[in-house]
């Protein structure tokens, strides 16, 4: 099974970078990244130090329900470019002890019993074995230690 891991698209993006609102209606932080660990979500690399970068709340979701989860990420403040090759896995992860993997329906719902905490180099394997169910329209990639939104990834 061939798996695309999807950035943000890049429309939202640039109206995030414009000043437009997050999630909840606020225009992003800007900040100075400080090289430890601050992923942008549209490059899907790690924001270098002394880089600017932008924070605020996302919510991967068409809708408000119980299941529609908001919470802080990071952007590039200057425009960046999607990757060119979204079947390969973002480098950043290497640098992470674990990922937070999760499926979820095609009504944006979680499937129970897919949730799990995995190694970098078994990020793959994981997300192609949730994608097998039926049931799972989409996986999350997701921080381990933060729960902070990383990535979605589809099968292609």
């Amino acid at each position: 099974m061939t798996i695309r891991f999807h950035a943000l698209p890049t429309a939202d993006v640039r109206a995030l970078q414009r000043g437009g609102p997050d999630a909840h209606g606020q225009p992003a932080e800007r900040t100075v990244s400080d090289g430890e660990g601050n992923p942008c979500r549209h490059c899907l690399q790690d924001i270098p130090k002394g880089r600017e970068m932008l924070i605020l709340a996302w919510r991967p979701f068409d809708d408000l329900q119980p299941y529609a989860e908001c919470g802080p990420i990071f952007l590039c403040a200057d425009e960046c470019t999607l990757p060119e090759d979204q079947t390969r896995q973002p480098d950043y992860f290497s640098s992470r002890e674990g990922v937070l993997v999760k499926g979820y329906t095609d009504q944006q719902r979680i499937k129970y019993g897919t949730g799990e905490i995995v190694a970098p180099e078994r990020l793959k394997e994981a997300c192609a074995r949730i994608l097998e169910n039926p049931e799972v329209a989409y996986v999350h990639v997701r921080s381990s230690t933060n729960n902070c939104y990383q990535c979605r990834v589809d099968k292609t």
